[in-house]
């Protein structure tokens, strides 16, 4: 099956993947003390797992009442070991939010400004092939309004990513610079801020321009001005580690429709994502970020206004995007997939009530109802 530009935005972007896994018989739910208030949400989870046969998720909500976890199904489908709330796992592209606050930070420190061009911090990158890097400014890289070729969607890559010859080079590696070039081999899908489209390269570019604005690699930044400083003791930034921390799910993949069956691919090379989707939490650290952004810890009110403004052509804020749920109320987040693992992170606008949760599977048919179910009960 041809790859589109939606298959990489399912592989590490903000999109669910279509496909099935094998069903497997789900370990009974477990949650934190939490009360009736979450009950709805717990039979979301329970449902979800029931109607796309996913191995298990994890859950936390935090809201005035205080913190609820919970996990349904298996972390094994081999053993049978439940999951747990505890686990680590890798967040796909809910790592978009870290890298845009460490670009709004840089900002707020009057280092960089939104409206730099990339060919400014990183000259002759994006040239070629009708790109231009003059004309692509930081702003369209943290609101897909770039136009800059997604190189997941690349013919070499797709057959890499998204067929069985994944297994065979799941512990390649890749420099960010080495996956711009596979990009920028392609023409522009747009000219610059004229339309919105999702594109892994914008942040792979825009972790690129922190290295260059810091002289510190993208990681480094997120850990000295995000992680440590909330204390997310759970969250890493992997680079080339093909393993997970412990304790942690098995992740199964059906390569996003490439395998009929899916396949464990807890060890995988995350630079194939980079900066665009490689960071690994769990569901209370992503909680505590979203929650600690919202209420002005990390970014000062101008660079939180900016991040949560919609951009031009539907596209959402910088880093974040936002919907408004059936009971009227407003959350902003981000969602994401790679490959055995799926996430899903949401907060109101003043952060007072977040939610994140994941499954250890490619995707899961569809995270509205896991959303009114918090939200909305």
């Amino acid at each position: 099956m041809k790859r589109s530009s939606r298959t990489v935005r399912r592989a590490m972007g903000a999109a669910a993947v279509a496909g099935a896994l094998t069903a497997v018989a789900a370990a009974p739910a477990a949650a934190a003390p939490g009360g009736p208030a979450h009950a709805a949400t717990r039979a979301a989870m329970e449902r979800s797992l029931r109607d796309s046969a996913l191995p298990g998720m994890v859950a936390t909500a935090v809201d005035p009442q205080g913190s609820w976890s919970a996990a349904t199904g298996v972390a094994d489908t081999t053993t049978g070991q439940p999951r747990s709330p505890r686990e680590r796992f890798r967040i796909g592209s809910v790592t978009k939010p870290f890298v845009a606050t460490v670009v709004l930070q840089l900002r707020a420190e009057g280092r960089i400004d939104l409206d730099d061009t990339v060919e400014r911090w990183l000259p002759g990158l994006v040239s070629g092939n009708g790109n231009d890097g003059s004309a692509v400014t930081v702003r369209q890289l943290l609101n897909h309004t770039s136009g800059v070729f997604d190189y997941g969607d690349d013919p070499g890559m797709g057959a890499t990513l998204f067929t069985p010859a994944f297994l065979a080079r799941r512990y390649d590696t890749y420099s960010l610079e080495q996956l711009v070039r596979i990009a920028v081999a392609h023409p522009p899908v747009f000219a610059p801020g004229t339309s919105y489209r999702y594109s892994n390269t914008n942040y792979l570019l825009a972790g690129m321009i922190i290295e260059r604005v810091t002289g510190r690699p993208y990681g480094e930044e997120v850990g000295r001005r995000i992680v440590r400083p909330l204390g997310l003791t759970g969250t890493s930034v992997p680079g080339t580690a093909t393993g997970l921390p412990r304790p942690h799910a098995r992740g199964y993949s059906t390569l996003f429709g490439g395998s009929a069956t899916p396949l464990d691919v807890t060890e995988l090379n995350p630079s194939m994502a980079g900066s665009a989707g490689e960071i690994v939490s769990t569901t209370a650290d992503l909680t505590r970020f979203l929650s600690a952004l919202m209420r002005g810890r990390l970014l000062p009110r101008a660079e939180l206004d900016e991040m949560t403004t919609p951009g031009p052509h539907g596209s959402g804020g910088l880093g974040l995007g936002s919907g408004t749920l059936s009971c009227g109320v407003t959350v902003w987040g981000h969602d994401g997939g790679i490959h055995g693992s799926s996430t899903l992170a949401l907060t109101t606008g003043d952060g007072r009530h977040v939610l994140a949760l994941n499954t250890n599977a490619d995707w899961f048919r569809d995270k509205l109802p896991l959303a009114e179910a918090e939200f909305c009960g």
